[in-house]
């Protein structure tokens, strides 16, 4: 599976628009994602800032997406 690919993949049809940013199903995070495929072609500019979509699809079957921007920050590792 190509994150980057240019057609979306069909598990992507179905997909939710999750406004926290984890799965509305089983709440889990999207690094237990199995597929992961980002929507690089429509991206969205909001005050000079662009954004794009994330598309996931959890362990538990369930395909969602959030805005990029809505992505929480990687926790630092010091």
């Amino acid at each position: 599976m190509d994150a980057f690919a240019l057609v979306p993949p069909e598990w992507t049809k179905s997909a939710v628009h999750a406004v926290d940013f984890c799965c509305p199903s089983c709440k889990s995070n999207p690094k237990k994602a199995q597929n992961v495929w980002l929507n690089r072609r429509a991206p969205v500019s909001v005050d000079g800032h662009r954004k794009w979509q994330e598309f996931y699809q959890c362990e538990c079957n369930t395909a969602w997406w959030g805005w990029s921007d809505d992505r929480p920050p990687a926790k630092s590792s010091k």
